[in-house]
């Protein structure tokens, strides 16, 4: 693995390639984005496709990338951006992608803005509001969250993040319902470190979830664009927009296994299934070459 800096004037972008370029195959690399993800999530999918160049990145603001544009938010148009020059940077595309989570939702606005960047996106569940039913009932459930972790740190907003995530279905009444999660019930901190700049639970990463796909541009794009969901997560919120992302492409979503982190290895206290992810997703990667 090597590692390097692109730097510009308003982020140093620190991104890693895993293998040679140009590649041992011929293929293009495949660039791995997540959000909030960093490149240090990706190492266990990394590692069960051996045969790729795997090239995978902080985003700006996170990780080592370092801002240096004054702002605090993530904004889907402006990652995108970033991520469209690492790759050219890398003088190796249009590459192959897979992105998941908030990085899906970058990679669909690179998608839209920068079609020729990719030559096929697997978009792992995006957790894009706009495109739900019960989208209002949504933004609600996602400013209980903010206000949890505003009013008592990161191990109530945790909490409730978790229950927010692993609700099934649509988020009724019975969901507001609900008294506040207790933090040690899932394991995390009940005092308050004071911190409030945590990408995941305050809002500064709400401009992701609130993105709406540009459908035309999407399906105007050369790119062939997958939109994926874990078989576990069918019923809970990114996998009903993943599901509702794919109806607005015209497509069904493409089941992977585990969750909304089946990618990852136990380092991180959320093990989903790596090894039978990495099938998966070799499988559909293959099947557009």
């Amino acid at each position: 693995m090597t590692t390097q800096m692109l730097k510009t004037p308003e982020v140093d972008l620190a991104y890693d390639v895993h293998g040679p370029l140009p590649t041992a195959d011929g293929r293009p690399p495949l660039v791995m984005i997540g959000q909030p993800m960093a490149a240090s999530g990706f190492g266990a999918l990394a590692s069960h496709l051996a045969e790729r160049t795997v090239v995978t990145y902080d985003p700006r603001g996170l990780g080592r990338s370092t801002r240096k544009d004054g702002r605090v938010d993530h904004v889907p148009g402006i990652q995108a951006a970033d991520v469209h020059a690492v790759i050219e940077a890398l003088g190796a595309g249009p590459v192959e992608m897979f992105a998941s989570s908030g990085g899906a939702v970058t990679a669909l606005a690179l998608v839209a803005a920068y079609p020729d960047d990719v030559t096929i996106l697997v978009a792992h569940e995006p957790p894009l509001i706009p495109v739900l039913c019960d989208a209002q009932a949504a933004e609600r459930a996602r400013a209980g969250v903010r206000d949890a972790y505003e009013d008592k740190g990161s191990g109530a907003g945790m909490a409730a993040f978790i229950v927010m995530t692993s609700w099934q279905g649509e988020f009724t009444d019975d969901y507001f319902a609900q008294p506040a999660p207790d933090p040690a019930v899932f394991g995390m901190p009940t005092d308050d470190d004071g911190s409030r700049d945590d990408p995941l639970l305050s809002d500064r990463s709400w401009a992701v979830s609130s993105y709406r796909p540009d459908v035309d541009a999407l399906t105007a794009a050369p790119t062939r664009v997958v939109i994926a969901v874990g078989e576990e997560s069918l019923d809970t919120f990114t996998g009903r927009t993943s599901v509702a992302t794919a109806k607005l492409l015209g497509q069904q979503a493409t089941v992977f296994p585990s969750h909304h982190g089946g990618f990852l290895g136990g380092e991180f206290g959320y093990a989903g299934q790596p090894e039978a992810f990495a099938r998966k997703l070799r499988e559909v990667l293959d099947a557009a070459s």
